[in-house]
């Protein structure tokens, strides 16, 4: 489905305030209340919006250190990245991981209690896993994500 100029519009805003009431979306589009929530509903059932979220404050859950560990794989089949995937997705210290193209196959972002925690995460995670050749741990000083959507398409 083609989306235009208002549903895009519907998803910079609600990526910057997944929280933003029907009424002011409403208003900042310069369309009808009843309008905006039935486009707001067709961006959910057709899967261009897939949920909302909040934003956790990382020193308020105990996080004090987060980084970016990039893991190289010795072998490259299917039932190995996979079974990598896996393991990745059951580790409750991964925030994301990307399976990229490159010298490494792997980038990790996690988010630790401390330096200790994160070279025992790092040891325990990934050297005691086979399919692991190689990682580097690099330290995440700030991030920010950008609130802004990228737009590839030409709306109508």
């Amino acid at each position: 489905m083609q989306l235009d100029r208002i549903d895009f519009e519907i998803l910079r805003q609600l990526r910057k305030n997944a929280r933003l009431p029907n009424k002011t979306l409403a208003q900042r589009l310069g369309v009808a209340p009843s309008t905006a929530l039935e486009r707001v509903r067709r961006l959910h059932e057709i899967g261009a919006i897939h949920g909302h979220h909040a934003e956790i404050s990382p020193a308020a859950v105990g996080i004090g250190l987060q980084a970016l560990v990039n893991v190289r794989l010795a072998r490259h089949s299917r039932e190995e990245v996979a079974g990598f995937h896996a393991h990745l997705g059951s580790l409750r210290e991964v925030l994301a991981f990307y399976h990229v193209a490159g010298a490494d196959d792997f980038l990790v972002h996690v988010a630790v209690r401390d330096s200790d925690h994160l070279r025992d995460f790092v040891i325990d995670a990934f050297t005691t896993r086979p399919e692991v050749a190689r990682i580097e741990t690099n330290l995440i000083f700030s991030f920010r994500r950008n609130p802004e959507v990228p737009v590839y398409s030409d709306p109508a």
